[in-house]
């Protein structure tokens, strides 16, 4: 029933956003209530069987004593209380990148205008790695992600994509030049225009603002 209980609260709260993707949230409401039942039944059917075993164990003078299987449940009942934070910092820098260059030109150059144009991070490194990034035209865009570390003159810029579940997470990271002044602390999510650059290892984009934001429900890509 605990168990049950843990996958509705994340569910109502949203935070089951943390991870899974959000589409699955009807089928864990499922199977929260399905939980909860058959948690239901087993404590209503233990319930009555109780004074007929209890009588049982009188018979064979039994001395049993309170089970340290009760202790499995003090996790689950912390969970009912604190839910553990969505995938940060520390996990970028401990986890695994691989990189995929294109062969023939993958996306059309970006119009020039005078709002930038909303991207995933996703979108920003493959646009990268598609030429040298020749379809950015030098075209002003937006991405939003958490501060992974800070840098000389900028700092890194990272989000999670998952394909199911914060399991298989794997970090995308940008690096963001030409800030000035101390960066958003490590964690912070911010929303960074700016122009693509070229440089080094990864792909770096020219800030020209930088907004500090609170943490979006979906936190994925």
């Amino acid at each position: 029933m605990l168990v049950g209980a843990v996958l509705l609260r994340l569910t109502f709260t949203d935070t089951y956003r943390r991870y899974v993707r959000p589409d699955m949230g009807r089928w864990l409401t499922v199977a929260g209530i399905a939980v909860v039942v058959l948690g239901l039944v087993t404590l209503v059917r233990a319930l009555r069987a109780g004074p007929a075993a209890a009588a049982h164990d009188d018979d064979h003078d039994h001395d049993h004593g309170i089970g340290v299987g009760w202790l499995l449940l003090a996790p689950i009942a912390a969970l009912l209380l604190v839910a553990p934070p969505t995938l940060g910092s520390y996990g970028v820098n401990h986890a695994a990148r691989v990189h995929i260059k294109p062969g023939g030109e993958v996306f059309d150059p970006l119009p020039r205008r005078a709002a930038p144009r909303p991207m995933t991070l996703l979108e920003f490194t493959q646009r990268t790695v598609d030429h040298d990034g020749a379809s950015f035209n030098g075209a002003s865009v937006e991405v939003t992600g958490f501060v992974a570390g800070a840098e000389t003159g900028g700092f890194r810029l990272a989000r999670y994509q998952i394909a199911c579940c914060a399991a298989d997470a794997a970090p995308l990271v940008i690096r963001i030049r030409g800030t000035t002044g101390a960066s958003a602390p490590r964690d912070q999510w911010v929303v960074v225009t700016g122009k693509f650059q070229r440089g080094g290892n990864l792909p770096e984009l020219a800030a020209t603002s930088v907004a500090e934001i609170p943490a979006p429900e979906d936190p994925y890509e």
